[in-house]
């Protein structure tokens, strides 16, 4: 049987989704971990992308495989998982799929969100969730980024292009070539929401995206500036990786 799951969590204490030697403690290793207690033997999930260290999930998809033998059934499933894991990983909602479903592979597009304060202090309460905008930029009283100039700079950004330039890899082994559908951006009070939507986003790519966009927006580089980065693939034209705390995989579609 094979399970596909939608889960959310709080990346501020995990190494990231996936599974690595020199750490137990990431979203893969503890799915993993909960299901071989459950089953009796190994069990490898797959996620639909690889969030990196400190950053959220409100809609990760994930699938694995159980015997068929075995006559668990999904909400089963889901509810042993919820039980086992930590308070900060929850399973939203289990499915059976078909057999060749696979998270990553037939995922068709992204929405990832950054969130940044632009006031003066992080509400208490979401801090873990926010970016601090005055914590990355050295900002006049009041100043806030100019959202017309970030859209224009946007608009350069959407459709289909080489993002090697947006990446922190320093070596490539695949084509760095993505397509983003849209980037929009919200303001409610003083925090900042940018989503971007498209097929699949390079190593830290959404974060210099960021970084980029806001200094368009302090008045730091033209919004003109990130066609030179898009053509030369140079990383040190791009802006700075924002921190992680403030993104989260918003949704992943199937379609």
């Amino acid at each position: 049987m094979n399970v596909k799951i939608i889960l959310q969590y709080d990346g501020s204490r995990f190494d990231g989704w996936q599974k690595q030697g020199n750490t137990e403690n990431t979203i893969q290793g503890r799915l993993e971990a909960v299901l071989e207690k459950m089953c009796g033997y190994p069990v490898e999930v797959h996620g639909s992308g690889r969030t990196d260290r400190g950053v959220h999930a409100l809609g990760q998809t994930a699938n694995f495989h159980l015997p068929d033998g075995e006559n668990w059934k999904v909400e089963q499933v889901r509810s042993y998982l919820n039980r086992y894991l930590p308070d900060d990983i929850r399973v939203l909602e289990a499915e059976q799929a078909p057999e060749r479903f696979h998270s990553r592979l037939n995922a068709k597009s992204k929405t990832y969100r950054y969130l940044l304060e632009t006031g003066e202090k992080r509400d208490v309460f979401s801090r873990r969730y926010v970016c601090a905008l005055g914590k990355c930029f050295s900002l006049a009283p009041g100043q806030r980024p100019d959202l017309a100039r970030m859209r224009e700079a946007a608009g350069f950004l959407e459709g289909t292009h080489d993002f090697k330039g947006f990446s922190s890899l320093k070596k490539f082994k695949k084509s760095t070539v993505r397509t983003i559908e849209s980037i929009t951006f919200e303001e409610n009070g003083t925090v900042l929401a940018i989503e971007y939507t498209g097929d699949g986003f390079l190593y830290n790519m959404i974060r210099i995206l960021t970084g980029t966009l806001l200094e368009v927006g302090l008045g730091l580089r033209t919004p003109e500036s990130v066609r030179e980065i898009l053509e030369t693939g140079n990383r040190e034209k791009a802006g700075k990786t924002m921190p992680p705390e403030g993104l989260a995989l918003v949704c992943v579609r199937y379609f």
